[in-house]
Formats: structure tokens, C-alpha cells, sequence
């Protein structure tokens, strides 16, 4: 199969891309357009990407909200409390329809890497052996990570250590950890090095719910840099949400910045839930509630956009569309410079697979797996502008799936 006609970011011109099987063969200048050959895929002048990158989902828990009861308050604490109550309902086979049928969403709209944390605050960890059998079973549609993600605490949940270690034995991924929600600080500091040091024995890559609250006393984002950077584990180590950084004053964060570039750490924020749980206990003016990410941007650390949740207790709304997090994103986050436009698929392509540690697995180059997305529109700008969408999805070679937008006709 060839792609003829395809436009390449930070390419000049026209591309063809040819593909040998499961990997992109070459990718070369065309001298003028080209038809389409049989059996190959013309991109009529528009963008060719690597697949979308999803760095922050809760699969274990979507499709479940106001089961039994709505988050009332939209706070992130009583979403909290309903997902308990939630989760004495799950079975195995709850969680794997859910899942699949959110992966199916997310399939759809050009997302062909998931990171997933999986709450392993349950003595069968049910939910994670769920989502296991799930990661098997849907190789063909995605790359799954999975993260063991203490909902309800390392240090102050009976038995956090144990089962957090078992998850990783199990085969979780990456290792998770939420240090604001733990009882003391004490408990939180904790709970970073004991984490650090189970990723570090494993071998596991860290995402860590940092930091998830307005209160600029919630200083947990030094520990876990500092760790990551005594370890030399950055390029491992990602901070989820941070939105307390929203709440630091400016002389504060000057020092932040210092000890952040030190430690090469990634930054994941999910904008639309974050703008929804936060300043929840402010009156006026009320805050954004959000991580500063064009700051983290400007200053040259890696950061991308996250979905969050798709209906479930934290957010009740979604539909496994990353490029709609990404409009909303750049609003929310004052980062509609024209500069910002014109590269803005990073936020949802690199800077993900950077977050994920995909390397060589991911990107349009000669050698590299045959996965990539023909969308709507010529670069970032247009797509953004004209909110476009993924029209074809390519896995190992194989469409995946095909998008017919709707036909307008002008009477």
C-alpha cells in the first residue's frame, strides 16, 4: 500500500509514503500530485500524522456515571466517594465491556496508544486483572499501557504496598500513586519514594495523579522531580494534572521551574476535567484550576493533553475525542498565538508518545511501524480551525478505520 498526495509537518511539498507490510518502506518528494494506485490511499493535499496519543484515561471506571448516584457537588472528592460506591458493583465483565466499548470511541477518532490507570485500592484487584485481558485482547486496535493507580492511597489505605506491588507482578506498566489524597503529608512524601522505588526496581515507567487540588500548600511535584532527578529517571517519570501549579505564587514557581528542567520529567493535563473539578470552593474570581502549560511549554518541558474520563464520576460528559480536548485546551490555557496554532498536534502526537516512552515504536519514518492518520486538512491550523477529524486510520499496514463526513448541499 501507498499514500500518495500526503503533507508532512515540517515537510515541504507533497509525500508519498510507502509502506512494505507492517512498516513504513520510504518516504519521498513528489514532484507533482499523483492518482492513486489500486489498493492505495490518497490524502488529496492533507495532513499525514502519526497515530493520536491518549496519556490519560480511566478505563476502569467510564461509562459509569450516576451509577448509583451523580456527582452532585463536581468536586473531585465526591467523585471520589461515588466511585467507591461504584466499584463495589463492578464484576469482571463490567469492567471489560466498558472498557471495550470506550476503546472502540477512542479507536474511531485516530487514538491508537492508551495509557489507562486502573484502581488497584481493592484487595482482588479485580478491575486490574479485567483490564489485562483486555490489553490482550485489543492489541489490534491499540498499544495499551496500564498504570496500577492507588485511588485511594499508598501509605493510607490498608495494605497500599502490597497490592500496589502485586499489580506491577501482574503485569501493570507503569506505577501510579496520588500523594495529596494520602491522610498527612508525611504520608504523601512516602508514598513517592516508595514508589519511585518499585519503579525503579521493576523497571517500570511512574505517572503520578500530583497534585490534583487548588491548594497551593500541595507541594508534592518537588518531591517527586527531585526523586526522578537524584535517580536520573525523567524521561521515565510524568506528573498528571498538577493543577495546584495554578495556585503557586510566581516566586515560588521561579524555583519550581529550576529543579523541573533538572529533572526532564513529562507534564500530562486534562483540561476539560480540570476546568470542571477545580475552583470548585471559590466564590470571585474563581480559577481556571488548571497547570500552567504553556509556561511548562515555553520553558522546554514535555507536555501533552489527556482526556481524563469519558462519563464517568469526575466528569460526566466525552466521547474519546482527543482533538476536542485539544481545542478546548488551548482556550482554557491561553494558547491561541498563531505560533501555538501552527504546532499544536503536538500536544496530542509527540509530546504523548514522548510522555509514553514510545521511541523508535512511534513516528513517520522509514523502518518505523506502519501506523498513521490521514486527516481533514492541510496542517495544524486548518485542522484545528475547522475541527477536523481523522478520516483514515492505519494500523500495521491495514485501514482501520475509514470517516465519510457528512455531506452538505447548498439548495
Amino acid at each position: 500500500m501507498n499514500i500518495v498526495n500526503a503533507r508532512l509537518r515540517g515537510r515541504e511539498g507533497l509525500q508519498r509514503i510507502e509502506l512494505d507490510g507492517s512498516r513504513i518502506a520510504a518516504i519521498t518528494v513528489q514532484q507533482a500530485p499523483a492518482e492513486a494506485g489500486p489498493g492505495d490511499l490518497d490524502a488529496a493535499s492533507n495532513l499525514v500524522v502519526p497515530p493520536f496519543v491518549e496519556p490519560h484515561i480511566h478505563l476502569d471506571a467510564t461509562l459509569t456515571a450516576g451509577e448509583p448516584a451523580w456527582n452532585m457537588s463536581g468536586t473531585l472528592f465526591e467523585g471520589i466517594e461515588r466511585w467507591s460506591e461504584r466499584k463495589a458493583q463492578v464484576t469482571h465483565e463490567d469492567t471489560k465491556t466498558r472498557a471495550r466499548k470506550t476503546i472502540d470511541m477512542l479507536v474511531e477518532h485516530g487514538i491508537q496508544h492508551v495509557r489507562t490507570h486502573v484502581d488497584v485500592t481493592d484487595p482482588t484487584l479485580s478491575a486490574l486483572k479485567s483490564m489485562l485481558e483486555v490489553r490482550e485482547e485489543t492489541r489490534h486496535l491499540i498499544d495499551l499501557q496500564i498504570v496500577a493507580f492507588p485511588q485511594e492511597g499508598i501509605e493510607s489505605f490498608n495494605g497500599g504496598r502490597e497490592l500496589m506491588a502485586e499489580a506491577v507482578a501482574l503485569g501493570a506498566d507503569v506505577v501510579g500513586g496520588i500523594p495529596h489524597f494520602e491522610n498527612t503529608r508525611e504520608q504523601g512524601v512516602s508514598s513517592i519514594h516508595f514508589l519511585m522505588e518499585l519503579a525503579e526496581r521493576t523497571g517500570c515507567l511512574v505517572d503520578v495523579h500530583c497534585d490534583e487540588t487548588d491548594d497551593p500548600h500541595s507541594r508534592f511535584l518537588e518531591v517527586l522531580a527531585e526523586q526522578a532527578r537524584v535517580r536520573g529517571m525523567g524521561a521515565r517519570v510524568t506528573a498528571s494534572h498538577t493543577t495546584a501549579m495554578g495556585s503557586y505564587d510566581n516566586a515560588y514557581c521561579s524555583k519550581l521551574f529550576r529543579l523541573l528542567k533538572q529533572s526532564g520529567i513529562n507534564f500530562v493535563s486534562c483540561p476539560t476535567e480540570s476546568i470542571h473539578l477545580q475552583g470548585r470552593f471559590d466564590t470571585f474570581p474563581k480559577r481556571r484550576g488548571l497547570t500552567r502549560v504553556a509556561e511548562l511549554d515555553r520553558a522546554g518541558l514535555n507536555v501533552c493533553f489527556g482526556q481524563d474520563s469519558i462519563v464517568d464520576p469526575w466528569y460526566p460528559l466525552g466521547n474519546g475525542n482527543i482533538l476536542r480536548i485539544l481545542d478546548a485546551g488551548l482556550h482554557i490555557c491561553h494558547m491561541l498565538g498563531y505560533a501555538d496554532l501552527q504546532r499544536c498536534l503536538d500536544l496530542v502526537t509527540d509530546n504523548s508518545a514522548r510522555t509514553l516512552n514510545l521511541g523508535e515504536r512511534y513516528g513517520l519514518e522509514a523502518g518505523r511501524p506502519a501506523n498513521l492518520l490521514i486527516l481533514s486538512a492541510p496542517d495544524d491550523y486548518e485542522l484545528l480551525r475547522s475541527q477536523g477529524q481523522a478520516l483514515v486510520s492505519v494500523r500495521n499496514g491495514k485501514v482501520l478505520m475509514r470517516r465519510h463526513p457528512a455531506r452538505i448541499e447548498r439548495q
